[in-house]
């Protein structure tokens, strides 16, 4: 099981996501860093555990307004231990966010939420790159025959269910468990809705290769013992 810290950025800042509800987001507040600064946050992170992958949702970008190129690259150098999956917004690896990133640590994140809907782009040999599958609720962000067809999928695929991004709903059982059934030899990674440590042993369980997460470590959640048996 790995388990991946969540950065939200935007306007500069490290937020706070909930439920997918963007323009309300606010600047961080965490035991684990003063203030709300990329690198601080980061930073925190690996004080509490080492880990190795950390996962960036660049919002200004994804909602073209803006970006945070400049600070992920910083991040990238400052931190070269560390694995950064970066979503940016990209429409594909054709089509970039706002940078073409370059360093070796970072990895592109394709969400479908950002894609068009009439395109379905062959991710399969995509070896790099990550596809995050993005539901609000019971509807799929992007073409739908992106959903439909798994041999379009790279080898790590993410179930972004944003509903329940922040809310400790739980992680989509249901939807893990089909994304599993119908890409078997895919990583499956759940996003949104783990609240401690037995929701890691559900996810073990089922099979699903990592998650990603926030909430949880900002608020004690998960401890340094967890983590480390999980991991």
């Amino acid at each position: 099981m790995r388990i991946i810290p969540v950065i939200d950025l935007k306007g500069g800042h490290v937020v706070r996501a909930f439920r997918g509800e963007r323009a309300s987001y606010a600047p961080i507040v965490t035991p684990l860093a003063v203030g709300s600064a990329p690198e601080a946050i980061v930073a925190g992170f690996l004080r509490l555990f080492a880990f190795d992958t950390i996962y960036i949702a660049d919002l200004d970008a994804i909602e073209r307004c803006g970006d945070h190129g400049a600070a992920i690259e910083a991040l990238a150098r400052s931190f070269p231990q560390v694995g950064f999956w970066v979503d940016d917004g990209a429409r594909s690896i054709a089509a970039p966010g706002p940078r073409a990133f370059r360093l070796a640590n970072l990895f592109p994140v394709i969400g479908s939420e950002s894609l068009a809907r009439n395109v379905a782009p062959d991710l399969s040999r995509e070896a790099r790159s990550i596809l995050s599958l993005d539901f609000r609720g019971d509807e799929f962000l992007g073409p739908p025959a992106l959903l439909d067809d798994p041999r379009l999928w790279p080898p790590r695929v993410i179930a972004m269910t944003l509903a329940r991004v922040g809310a400790f709903a739980g992680p989509d059982v249901a939807l893990l468990s089909s994304l599993a059934r119908r890409a078997p030899g895919r990583e499956i990674y759940a996003a949104g809705g783990l609240r401690d440590a037995r929701d890691l042993e559900t996810l073990t369980r089922l099979g699903v290769a990592g998650v990603l997460v926030a909430s949880a470590l900002h608020d004690g959640r998960l401890s340094a013992q967890e983590l480390r048996r999980a991991m």
